[in-house]
């Protein structure tokens, strides 16, 4: 357990090192505003984005998704608020590091995957032949 919230930790501040190397606009200072606020993030997206995500369900529902990235970019203003040396200049500049930190996100997850089980294995459900009356659920 406390092993995977280090690897998260860890993607996260390396997530946050590339958005700030690839994206215009965020500025962090030293490797230690970079792991306090890789911190601050990891904290806010426990405690203040399920609360967030609650809040604006029907904006993401009605945008397949894709408000998804407006609410995490607001997490990592709400972290540059908080953490000093940690900047984001723009809103915009904010919602590309939320699209880079999505993709390496995904890209660590399939990591995680490939490492613990040995094999990256992929969900899917297949459309059944039999029709079944009623509600589904």
């Amino acid at each position: 357990m406390l092993a995977g919230l280090l690897f998260i930790w860890l993607v996260t501040a390396i997530g946050l090192w590339i958005a700030s190397v690839i994206v215009p606009g965020i500025h962090i200072r030293s490797t230690a505003s970079l792991l306090k606020a890789a911190l601050v993030l990891g904290l806010i997206n426990a405690f203040i984005r399920p609360l967030l995500w609650l809040l604006t369900l029907p904006l993401t529902v009605l945008t397949f998704g894709l408000f998804a990235l407006v609410i995490n970019a607001f997490t990592l203003w709400i972290s540059a608020a908080i953490v000093r040396d940690f900047e984001v200049d723009s809103f915009a500049s904010a919602i590309l590091a939320a699209i880079v930190m999505a993709l390496l996100g995904l890209a660590g997850f399939i990591l995680m995957q490939w490492l613990m089980m040995g094999d990256i294995h992929w969900y899917y459900f297949e459309q059944s032949s039999q029709h079944y009356p009623g509600i589904i659920i």
